[in-house]
């Protein structure tokens, strides 16, 4: 029982985290994809508690700028966990699809801001890695630059059904540098409250970046932990293709 719980909770955890994301980050960024323009992703994200590893392994991103100042969004996950004493468990249960639309453009006084709703859609059934009932989040995001420094963050709401759930609010700042064409890093501070009935919330921080490969090519990662309330490492590593 006490390992089934520790499961559970980070099978929680993982939806939260993979869904919000601003990869390498959870916390998201209001600016779309360049119109007519893609970004392509092949990442893993991984969790580990108490001895239990789960995450993505790997999944599967792709973002398309449709018109100007709108994006929309897909991913794909190949969950897994790993329990001690047990066999791996690995699965594709559900589809993220969501709509990114910046409705206010940054000018030097003036952050961009834009909203990213997306639902996690169940798609095959395994009880291991979900509950089959859809998940919805609907967030508002903010940027401002200056030079080579960006920051943003925002809040959202997310509608979390299914036995023992509960509609949650997250929220997450970011800032970064850009030091060369080649190399940028930053980090995150995030939060968000209790998910489940008799949870905590989570507060928890990401230090991470990115390395141009080329233009085009870029490898994409971070690695965080918890701040109180359970003890959780957590990590982000990828590789971006944008068209």
């Amino acid at each position: 029982m006490r390992k089934l719980l520790i499961l559970t909770c980070l099978i929680a955890l993982l939806c939260t985290q993979k869904s919000y994301a601003g990869p390498p980050f959870n916390t998201d960024d209001p600016e779309p994809v360049e119109y007519k323009h893609w970004e392509y992703y092949v990442s893993t994200v991984n969790n580990y508690q108490q001895g239990v590893w789960s995450g993505t392994s790997p999944h599967f991103e792709v973002n398309y700028g449709l018109i100007p100042d709108v994006q929309i969004h897909l991913l794909m996950p190949v969950n897994y966990t790993t329990v001690p004493h047990q066999r791996a468990s690995f699965g594709y249960t559900e589809t993220e699809v969501g709509v990114k639309y910046r409705f206010l453009k940054e000018t030097d006084s003036c952050p961009q801001v834009g909203i990213f709703p997306i639902i996690e859609v169940p798609t095959v059934k395994n009880e291991t890695f979900s509950n089959g009932k859809a998940k919805i989040f609907i967030p508002l995001w903010a940027q401002k630059s200056w030079g080579k420094l960006t920051t943003y963050g925002g809040i959202g709401y997310w509608i979390n059904p299914g036995e023992g759930n509960r509609n949650y609010i997250f929220s997450g700042w970011e800032a970064q540098y850009d030091f060369s064409p080649t190399l940028m890093l930053g980090g995150e501070l995030y939060y968000h409250s209790t998910d489940v009935v008799g949870g905590k919330p989570v507060t928890a921080f990401n230090l991470g970046g990115a390395i141009n490969v080329s233009p085009k090519v870029h490898l994409i990662f971070s690695a965080g932990h918890s701040l109180g309330n359970g003890s959780f490492f957590t990590s982000y590593l990828g590789l971006l293709l944008t068209i």
